[in-house]
């Protein structure tokens, strides 16, 4: 079995930052399994498989895709960086014709938008709700310690449990912040959260370009430790970010080592455009 990969670094426009998703590209039904030793052996957060819907499609001129991610343990419902790294591939790799790229996931017809600086990705909009601290403290504590926690929100949507950290800190705080992930399945094993987002109100750019609101998110439940630009996660950060600071455009940056950028439009029927760049940075044949 030959397939076609490639390794994309997506949120960033330079090789190396970002989030590296792997690529491959389906000619023909795999077996299901075999998903999943790909992704095992591709080590990365998410591998991304883009297949054809029909016989007669090919991937220059068609327009709709099926699309699946898995990491390196599990398939999941919803990745934003894997996604795009899939466009990044259509587009400039394989010259696709389209201009907006339509993806059937788990999580419904995506769709991906060619932009002059980057690629448009229209996701869902994820609601958060207030979330007793005391139910998760424990977890909390575990995870940061003794940090000072402004909020905390929860989306049943996805299972995502985001904490915003005290107005009091700065970004240099929470790229620096060491986060303790290897307990967290066991304090929370009973399937509530499957993800955690860290937060932080941003700050006026002054000399730089400023932000509205930073992030890290951590999925241990799900194989991945830390992510280090996470699209998924921004579905429910726009929504509490947009609440919070009464803005429909945002700007974000995720505080990983890598570190990624996305802007954000949340949209009047209730989804968000989340736009960023990728870089490929690999491309060759995969033979199993």
């Amino acid at each position: 079995m030959k397939l076609p990969i490639f390794i994309a670094d997506a949120f960033t426009a330079r090789a190396f930052h970002g989030n590296p998703a792997a690529v491959c590209l389906l000619e023909s039904k795999l077996d299901e399994d075999m998903h999943q030793k790909i992704a095992k052996e591709m080590n990365l957060s998410e591998t991304a498989f883009i297949r054809k819907l029909k016989p007669t499609d090919n991937f220059t001129e068609s327009s709709c895709f099926g699309l699946r991610w898995f990491t390196p343990v599990c398939e999941v419902a919803l990745c934003g960086h894997a996604t795009l790294a899939s466009a990044a591939v259509l587009f400039h790799k394989i010259k696709n014709t389209n201009s907006t790229l339509t993806f059937v996931t788990l999580s419904g017809e995506l769709k991906a938008r060619r932009a002059e600086d980057g690629i448009v990705l229209d996701f869902p909009l994820y609601p958060t709700h207030p979330q007793d601290f005391h139910e998760v403290k424990d977890l909390i504590k575990m995870a940061i310690g003794e940090t000072q926690v402004q909020d905390v929100h929860y989306s049943p949507d996805t299972r995502k449990l985001l904490v915003r950290l005290n107005d009091s800190y700065d970004r240099s705080f929470i790229e620096t912040l060491k986060v303790n992930t290897e307990n967290l399945l066991r304090v929370e094993n009973t399937g509530k959260v499957k993800g955690l987002i860290l937060t932080l109100k941003g700050q006026p750019g002054g000399q730089t370009q400023g932000f509205d609101f930073y992030s890290r998110y951590f999925a241990p439940w799900v194989g991945v430790t830390e992510d280090p630009v996470t699209g998924s996660a921004h579905t429910v950060l726009s929504s509490y970010w947009s609440q919070q600071l009464g803005k429909k455009e945002m700007r974000a940056f995720q505080c990983s080592s890598r570190g990624g950028e996305l802007d954000i439009a949340l949209q009047p029927d209730g989804r968000v455009d989340i736009k960023g760049s990728a870089a490929v940075v690999v491309e060759g044949t995969l033979t199993a």
